[in-house]
């Protein structure tokens, strides 16, 4: 729902504004690397967390992704992750086992007063996190890479294949994900 100002006074059009800037939702965008200390904690790159809704409370969900990274969903993105899961149906063995393997992972993890996010070593072990980690936005969620992971990704993907790709689910065609 959008709204405009369409009163004259200033309390009416206060609260236009206001209702007009809740359906702005800001996301994730751009790279940013940071050094990982001893106790597994890792800076949580600025312009990443202004584009975080109150709603989250500076709350996340951290999971093992789909490639050899990490996966960290703001709370109230997760809310919409857990409604999408909850509709997998439990008395299939594809739907009991994408549910398993993805929830066993799934850890709580909030920012520490100097904004800071501890990744699990659990999971910085699976994504072979080591030193130095690489936050890239991806629009409502955000991956946590291993540098030399991201840049092994990077160099399997040539220009030809990503305009081809991002054509493809760009379009209005339905998807074939035998890429």
């Amino acid at each position: 729902m959008k709204w405009e100002i369409v009163g004259t006074s200033l309390f009416s059009s206060k609260i236009a504004i206001e209702n007009y800037r809740r359906d702005i939702v800001p996301s994730f965008k751009g790279q940013y690397e940071h050094s990982i200390d001893a106790k597994g904690r890792v800076a949580f790159p600025a312009k990443l967390r202004k584009s975080l809704s109150p709603d989250a409370q500076e709350r996340f969900t951290i999971v093992r992704g789909q490639e050899p990274c990490l996966y960290l969903y703001p709370e109230d993105e997760w809310q919409n992750v857990e409604k999408k899961l909850s509709q997998i149906n439990n008395f299939t063995k594809k739907g009991r086992l994408a549910k398993r393997n993805f929830l066993r992972y799934a850890e709580d993890v909030s920012l520490d007063k100097q904004n800071r996010v501890a990744l699990p070593s659990d999971l910085t072990e699976y994504a072979e996190i080591n030193g130095k980690a690489v936050f890239l936005g991806m629009g409502e969620y955000i991956e946590v890479w291993d540098p030399a992971k991201l840049e092994e990704a990077d160099a399997a993907l040539d220009d030809g294949a990503f305009e081809e790709i991002f054509e493809q689910v760009m379009s209005d065609e339905p998807e074939n994900d035998g890429v």
